[in-house]
């Protein structure tokens, strides 16, 4: 990425600020209830008339600068402690605004698709936990659904104090993996869901990263073409059309409301203009995702999405490398009883392979946790368990276990296969039975069948079938529902791979 570039997505909210404004402001990213990040310089930002002299105090701080020619002002609070509540003030020449119950802690996001945006409201055990979410130190922010190719200035809501009625429907994950830091840190926890359903990665990444890219060309070109000529006018009617039928009593053929594709969470750049632009810069620890799903009909390209969005995400902040973990897909379709080649299987790989990519990332898999006739398993409280201990173990120093068991080597042998994982803690184990399910092997042919397993020592499974006498290639888990069940006895499943190189079928 050029220096130009850099420039531009750093200062990403720039745009928004007018020179005729009259008043000191803020975008409601700031509001009463606000968490700031802990142990870091943070920005705090706004608009007023330009040449005004804009004051920002909390504590014993005070910060003056002066509006600039596009009437915007920025100064950076100096590194605080966890603590408050506090009142941060900002000071114009015609007005003042006080933020109250500040509080200094740590400050996640929470993005990604549905399985993030998934709410508490409707996961396991809902009314116990909606019952006993009393938590005044945790506090929530909810970013509205828009998708848009300009950038937005600011976005409709406010944080609120963590309750049994603001929590409901909140992010599940989001929750319950903060819930889990303020228990252990025993700080304030801010938490901001910045999620979407049904949302793909290209929306999240902007058009022009996507563009430099010859491999986005044709996907461009089709997403070009689906809107091209679409107006608000069109779209108006479209609608009349659709509620005309709805009036009707809804005779045959059926029809589906329609949707302006101008604005979806699909289009590519939509989501990080619409949603992400308005919150850049704000203070963070680091980013949870749980998404993937829409792009399971085109992993190849998925690894690669993958490192441009947290590589730009992080250019864009300007905080340096936060933490960015993710969730890998969960097991979802009917359960698979022979080996199946299916194209879940090639994106959970593709999520894998983005670990060799960048540094402080991290994966939680979540391939037990998952319900066949489901895509949105209501497990959430394993999921924010797994990203929890990738937090804790990384960035707060708790001495646990993070990382799922991977695969690391494979040796071929007379009529057998020994395949050795890496990130071992207490050592493997069949999960509810001796035998050691989830396995295939292929020989020479690629023909994979259903394998035995044996655990051999602490990090080492032997395979073997007698339809393969001389075998070639191993899988494990390889399939949108797999029957798997290998461990670490610590309860990290193993992460789904392949010995093979194939191209999907």
């Amino acid at each position: 990425m050029n220096i130009k570039k850099v420039i531009v997505i750093t200062s990403a909210l720039s745009t928004w600020f007018s020179a005729a404004m009259a008043e000191v402001s803020l975008p409601n990213i700031f509001s009463d209830h606000m968490v700031l990040q802990r142990s870091q310089e943070n920005p705090v930002w706004g608009k007023a008339r330009i040449g005004e002299s804009v004051t920002v105090r909390i504590q014993e701080q005070i910060h003056e600068t002066v509006a600039g020619e596009d009437g915007k002002w920025r100064i950076f609070l100096n590194p605080m402690e966890a603590g408050g509540p506090y009142q941060l003030t900002v000071s114009g020449e015609e007005n003042e605004l006080t933020f109250s119950d500040v509080l200094v802690g740590e400050v996640w996001f929470c993005s990604g698709q549905s399985n993030m945006q998934w709410a508490v409201g409707n996961s396991n055990d809902a009314d116990v936990e909606v019952a006993t979410a009393n938590y005044p130190e945790i506090r929530l922010l909810t970013i509205p659904m828009v998708g848009r190719q300009e950038p937005q200035e600011n976005f409709e809501g406010e944080w609120k104090v963590c309750s049994p009625e603001s929590v409901k429907w909140f992010s599940a994950v989001g929750y319950f993996f903060g819930r889990r830091l303020h228990n252990a840190l025993e700080v304030p926890v801010g938490l901001i869901d910045n999620s979407w359903g049904g949302s793909a990665a290209e929306a999240w990444i902007p058009r022009d990263v996507l563009q430099e890219d010859p491999e986005y060309s044709e996907y461009l070109a089709e997403w070009d073409e689906r809107i091209h000529g679409y107006t608000d006018e069109i779209h108006a009617e479209k609608k009349a059309a659709y509620q005309a039928w709805v009036d009707s009593g809804k005779p045959e053929p059926k029809q589906t409301a329609p949707r302006d594709q101008r604005h979806t969470q699909h289009r590519p750049g939509n989501i990080y203009y619409g949603m992400l632009y308005p919150t850049l810069g704000y203070g963070i620890r680091g980013v949870i995702w749980y998404q993937g799903e829409t792009n399971a009909t085109r992993p190849e390209s998925y690894t690669d999405l993958m490192t441009k969005l947290i590589h730009n995400w992080r250019l864009a902040w300007g905080q340096g490398e936060f933490p960015f973990y993710w969730v890998q897909l969960a097991d979802f379709k009917e359960e698979a009883t022979a080996p199946e080649d299916h194209e879940w299987s090639y994106l959970r790989e593709a999520q894998t392979r983005t670990l060799d990519n960048l540094d402080h990332v991290g994966q939680a898999v979540a391939i037990d946790v998952g319900e066949g006739r489901d895509i949105h398993p209501r497990n959430k409280q394993v999921v924010a368990n797994r990203l929890a201990r990738l937090a804790l173990a990384n960035d707060y120093g708790f001495a646990m276990a993070s990382q799922s068991p991977r695969y690391s080597e494979a040796v071929f042998k007379d009529g057998y296969a020994e395949v050795r994982f890496d990130f071992i803690s207490k050592g493997l184990y069949a999960f509810d039975t001796s035998e050691v399910n989830g396995f295939t092997i292929a020989g020479a042919d690629m023909k994979f069948v259903n394998a035995e397993a044996e655990i051999i020592s602490k990090d080492t499974v032997k395979i073997w079938s007698s339809e393969v006498p001389e075998p070639v290639a191993v899988r494990y888990a390889w399939a949108a529902n797999p029957d798997c069940n290998l461990y670490d006895r610590i309860g990290l499943p193993v992460t789904p791979f392949r010995t093979d190189s194939q191209p999907a079928r």
